[in-house]
């Protein structure tokens, strides 16, 4: 395998105006999140590498190529097996009732509500697969998928702006001391099209909402937190929507929800204009910290969404799909084979080849091997409740001490999986002015966008959407940019 090239070797007054040339591009380009307490006229530029991160070329190839037969793999779960979603969702309500319940009860209301089936049979699927390279035995290198996210996936917006923002410092010469050259071959630092990539699925979904046809009439509906300091990776793609194709959008928190739009014949509209939604675009959402401020006005608003004639981004039973439970078990060759039964055995075989051993915690067979091997050899797993978001999980030898505190009815809640064991490399991370060289490990992002109808299975379209580095420090286990843990990178190819 070919090897990678250093990292530019950059002091003094090189480093000093290499980083002030980044802070300048990123603040003149929209590279930028809001600082904790933040007042609204003031950002901060997003925490970012200074240079790309090496990345193999042939599993970088290999997370793109598979993309799409993973986004059929939910819309099957969804769809075509929603019984047996069901199923699983009802057993882990059980454990989870102030949040995976009361999303599955959100669902049911809605389909009661409208004579047994979903008001809106059209779903949108704004997905991402998150990978982190592995070592094998033979010292190779390839990737190994850490979860599939289907709800509120981020940084779709600055992934374009930081790999731009790398191209931009490579062929301007800024990581050359000497003679001003690109330090890297502008073929081997890709720029992600993820921001136009997400534009154009909300487009799809407008487009499908409107029988088939461009319309401008119709807007796109954010549901975002309150507080969001990381609004402009959001506002990038509502930009782009608005650029390229002329569709507006509006952001509501679900607090505001049910004081400002309004469901007439089914379709949903923003009072204070009557513009009609066609697209629910959840931001929000995705954990029970967004629902906290006020339960039944919250949860109410949830309901309401659910039960209008618009497409959301995802729907319920899409959003579902991505607990850590179902990745538990897709992990199943004849599960997936059975969701999957039109694809050939060779990419089944290259789908199977992302994956590591997940265990569930439950009183099964395998729940059994699962409970010993958290007690006899934690170092090697990590331990995920269903949550979406950094934070949440148990790492290594906190597994036993953390198990101990539960009460055993309530193991089943969690998932055991095989940690992966990613390469370091000593890139240096900028954030608000200090720039940190230490060794960091990184995390490959893969977008997806699928538009399919939840009672028929039928995918109208499929499409890859681009890719996202994101990386920390290697010494933290967490990784969330939003929330203090990493940082977004870019790829250099070798």
């Amino acid at each position: 395998m070919t090897e990678a090239k250093d990292f530019p070797s950059l002091t003094g007054p090189e480093l000093d105006g290499l980083v002030e040339s980044l802070h300048h591009w990123s603040l003149s380009h929209g590279l930028v999140m809001y600082p904790p307490g933040f007042k609204s006229y003031a950002a901060d530029i997003a925490p970012v590498t200074l240079y790309p991160t090496p990345f193999p070329r042939k599993a970088f190839e290999k997370a793109l190529s598979v993309q799409q037969n993973f986004n059929r793999l939910y819309v099957s779960l969804a769809s075509q097996f929603k019984s047996w979603l069901i199923e699983i969702i009802e057993e882990l309500s059980k454990y989870d009732k102030d949040f995976t319940g009361m999303l599955y009860e959100t669902y049911k209301k809605a389909v009661e509500g409208n004579n047994g089936k979903i008001p809106q049979p059209l779903s949108l699927g704004l997905f991402r697969s998150d990978y982190m390279l592995h070592k094998g035995a033979d010292n190779s290198l390839d990737i190994k998928q850490i979860e599939f996210n289907t709800v509120s996936v981020s940084f779709g917006g600055l992934s374009n702006k930081v790999s731009s923002l790398h191209q931009f410092l490579n062929s301007s010469g800024h990581y050359d001391s000497e003679y001003s050259y690109p330090y890297y071959d502008e073929n081997d630092i890709p720029v992600s099209q993820s921001l136009e990539g997400l534009s154009l699925g909300l487009k799809d979904a407008n487009y499908y909402y409107n029988n088939e046809q461009d319309s401008t009439k119709t807007v796109i509906l954010f549901i975002v937190q309150n507080g969001e300091r990381n609004c402009f990776d959001q506002r990038h793609v509502e930009y782009e929507l608005f650029t390229k194709y002329g569709i507006k959008s509006y952001r509501l928190s679900l607090e505001e929800v049910s004081s400002k739009t309004s469901i007439n014949g089914g379709k949903l509209y923003i009072k204070k204009t009557m513009d009609e939604v066609s697209v629910v675009y959840f931001r929000s959402g995705y954990s029970p910290q967004d629902y906290e401020s006020d339960p039944e006005q919250t949860w109410k608003a949830r309901l309401h969404l659910e039960s209008s004639k618009a497409i959301k981004c995802p729907s319920i039973l899409t959003q579902l799909s991505g607990t850590k439970k179902i990745q538990q078990v897709l992990t199943q060759r004849e599960v997936v084979e059975k969701f999957l039964s039109d694809v050939p055995k060779e990419k089944i075989d290259e789908l199977f080849s992302t994956f590591v051993d997940i265990y569930p915690l439950d009183d099964s067979e395998l729940g059994d091997v699962a409970k010993r091997l958290a007690q006899e050899q934690p170092e090697r797993y990590v331990l995920k409740p269903q949550r979406e978001g950094g934070g949440n999980n148990i790492y290594k030898e906190n597994i036993p001490g953390f198990l101990e505190k539960l009460d055993k009815a309530d193991w089943a809640a969690y998932i055991l999986m095989e940690l992966i064991e990613p390469p370091t490399y000593r890139n240096s991370i900028v954030r608000q002015n200090e720039v940190i060289r230490k060794d960091i490990i990184s995390e490959l992002g893969i977008f997806g966008t699928v538009l399919f109808d939840e009672d028929t299975g039928e995918i109208k379209e499929n499409r890859n959407a681009d890719w996202l580095l994101r990386s920390k420090l290697s010494s933290s286990n967490e990784g969330g940019v939003a929330a203090g843990f990493g940082c977004v990178d870019s790829i250099y190819l070798y």
